[in-house]
């Protein structure tokens, strides 16, 4: 069979099976749509959070963003990794002791302020649509390779399959859906890279692989081989960074941070019924998690590897299907400047004729592999398993910000349950038809706009969940100041150096040579320091909520978490 019928075959069985689950978990209640009812197991909740965790950025772009940055890429893999350990450590414990249903819940009652619950509403929004745009996009990468249409088409096919199990289901829809989708993507992601893995290198384990000789009998370790072809063709080398050290830290950090303060992630850990399953998922999920970002390095230099092999210096005329497939895509082009018939793909802008998407290089991969057909289809599945899961995760926090913070907690305190729980589902329509909107005009390839919205979060919600934890001093003044502060500051770096907005400017006008991807580490700082400034040059809090500051750190007991 051929890939096309492959991909109908098995992207369609999945996507029955995510609207099954959608029905058969339906939402009853605000409780189930909010957190799933509470009552997921640990075991279930670290799929689901891994799931979550892992976008179309994790699945199609991170190993693009290695196989063409090299050792810059590396940024990406080590601020997500790093990021998810300091929340699962730092914080998911303890806010799940608070037991509040969403993130600005949190600030709002622990800052006493229905201003700083607001302020937290609007940068869970802005940073969630930031995300989403980036997932709605990898969704019509997709389906423009393999259904075959154009990618905003893509986009509305992805628009109405969310729409579906979010709006239907909520958090407890979600939260199954997303136990399928790890085990959909996690073995879409594997499987071509045992075959590439055994075929490059003789090994069947991609991570030692990645590590290993050529399997050609040439003796050459496989990044050595990398560098070499890297050189020739005028690029640096593989396996050495272009970025300054300051920019590599300020990327690293922001992406760290900017994890622990993903209000979709913190979200998954209000689910489980006590704080110590919010522990064990925590621990589940890294597991998870880190099945595919151990792979992920050896995939982009595998990809690399291939995509050099195959076509540089190559008769355009004798260029394998693979590479004509994702042309009518528009995701793949070649410019034949020096009208000699052949590809020459080189650092060279002036000479160099091949235009690759570096979203596409994991979905290509096992195409430029020769792998089977069914492999090729299933990559699909998986990637666009990754991308909705991300999205029906952000699109419930928008829809619950809307209904839960600001109609029941603020507009109108009296509303039913049943009329709460059609606000949430009017929430999440609204939030899918303007993540398609973001999907289909994006500022930026899919990782590129995933790093700002991490960026965004840095700046806005980590201080002022960190401080809310450890600080009791710190009140709702300093919070309110500081989450202005940072993200209209995070919001200019990003408008002015990436979208060209406030007179534009190139990266030799970026503030201490820090690219806006990274600068969400000052903008963090900024936002630590104004609040820290401003919390003690006002009133203190007042003494209960300072005595529930040191209730949720004591680690006996479910406190408020216990009444959901």
């Amino acid at each position: 069979m051929d890939i096309q019928i492959w991909t109908y075959i098995i992207v369609g069985i999945t996507f029955a099976l995510y609207i099954g689950i959608a029905i058969w978990s339906r939402a009853g209640s605000t409780k189930d749509f909010y957190v799933a009812g509470g009552g997921v197991s640990p075991l279930a909740n670290g799929m689901a959070t891994a799931a979550d965790w892992m976008s179309a950025a994790s699945f199609i772009s991170m190993a693009g963003l290695i196989s063409f940055m090299g050792y810059d890429g590396t940024v990406y893999l080590m601020g997500w990794t790093g990021g998810y350990v300091l929340l699962a450590l730092l914080l998911a414990p303890y806010l799940r002791k608070f037991g509040k249903f969403t993130v600005p819940d949190f600030i709002g009652d622990r800052y006493y302020s229905n201003v700083a619950r607001t302020v937290a509403v609007v940068c869970a929004i802005i940073v969630s649509f930031t995300y989403v745009a980036g997932q709605m996009r990898g969704v019509g990468v997709v389906f423009a390779r393999f259904l075959e249409v154009p990618v905003n088409t893509g986009v509305y096919i992805g628009m109405a399959i969310v729409f579906f199990y979010a709006v239907l289901g909520g958090m407890k829809g979600i939260t199954y859906t997303q136990v399928a989708q790890y085990c959909v993507l996690i073995f879409a992601y594997m499987v071509p890279a045992f075959f590439i893995s055994i075929q490059l290198t003789g090994n069947v384990i991609p991570q030692l692989g990645f590590g290993s000789t050529m399997a050609d009998g040439s003796g050459v370790y496989l990044l050595d081989k990398l560098d070499q072809l890297h050189t020739e063709l005028g690029f640096a080398e593989y396996t050495s960074g272009s970025k300054s050290m300051i920019d590599v830290f300020a990327i690293t950090f922001a992406l760290m941070v900017g994890t622990a303060g993903l209000p979709h992630v913190i979200v998954r850990f209000f689910t489980v019924p006590k704080v110590r399953d919010a522990r064990m998922s925590a621990g589940y999920a890294l597991v998870f998690i880190a099945i595919l970002y151990t792979t992920a390095p050896a995939i982009g230099a595998f990809a690399r590897t291939n995509l050099i092999n195959t076509v540089s210096d190559k008769e355009y005329a004798s260029v394998p299907q693979w590479f004509s497939n994702w042309e009518k895509t528009g995701l793949i082009a070649f410019d034949d400047k020096n009208a000699d018939g052949k590809i020459q793909y080189v650092a060279d802008a002036e000479k160099n004729e091949l235009t690759i998407d570096r979203d596409i290089m994991v979905l290509a991969n096992p195409e430029i592999a020769n792998l089977p057909n069914w492999v090729i289809a299933l990559v699909a599945a998986g990637g666009l398993a990754a991308a909705l899961s991300t999205a029906a995760g952000l699109l419930l926090v928008i829809s619950t910000s809307l209904s839960h913070d600001l109609i029941k907690k603020q507009i109108k305190p009296n509303i039913s349950e049943k009329e709460e729980l059609i606000w949430a589902r009017i929430g999440a329509a609204v939030a899918v038809c303007v993540a398609g909107y973001f999907g289909i005009n994006p500022p930026g390839f899919v990782a590129a706009v995933v790093a700002l919205a991490f960026g965004l979060a840095a700046a806005s919600f980590f201080p002022a969940i960190i401080l809310g934890i450890f600080d009791k001093r710190m009140n709702k003044e300093g919070a309110i100041s500081g989450m202005v502060v940072g993200i209209l500051l995070m919001l200019f770096y990003m408008i002015k150096y990436k979208l060209g907005g406030f007179g534009g400017g190139t990266a030799e006008d970026w503030w201490f040579g820090i690219s806006p991807e990274g600068f969400g580490t000052v903008a963090m700082v900024v936002n630590l320091v104004v609040s820290f400034a401003v919390s003690r040059a006002t009133a203190e809090p007042p003494a209960d909520v300072q005595a529930i500051v040191e209730d949720i750190r004591f680690p006996k007991g479910a406190g408020a978490a216990s009444d959901h």
